[in-house]
């Protein structure tokens, strides 16, 4: 694992940080997803990106990967019991950006 910041948002921020996690995160709280399923629903994700954030959060103990033992092999990726406590955050995310949209909206009139 990188080494992670001693202080507590800085280690929040690299943990969490960067373009596509939320969305990730968002996706999967309802229910595990395979990599597939992320990429219809991210659309403007590239595959090798997807993979790097999620090989990222499973580091990080807020994802975790299943592989079912068939042929060929299937992928799920599930929020952790750390990760579900993102939720709330991830909740509140999506609210502000909902707020700013609708505020900005008003501004530009």
């Amino acid at each position: 694992m990188n080494k992670l910041p001693l202080n507590h948002i800085e280690r929040t921020l690299k943990i969490i940080g960067g373009r596509w996690k939320m969305m990730i995160l968002f996706h999967l709280i309802d229910s595990p997803k395979r990599q597939s399923e992320l990429l219809r629903l991210i659309p403007n994700i590239s595959q090798k990106v997807l993979i790097q954030q999620l090989r990222e959060m499973e580091e990080h103990g807020i994802v975790s990967r299943l592989v079912h033992p068939v042929v060929p092999p299937k992928v799920e990726y599930s929020v952790t019991t750390l990760g579900l406590s993102l939720s709330p955050i991830c909740k509140q995310l999506c609210d502000w950006g909902e707020k700013h949209l609708k505020e900005e909206g008003v501004n530009n009139q």
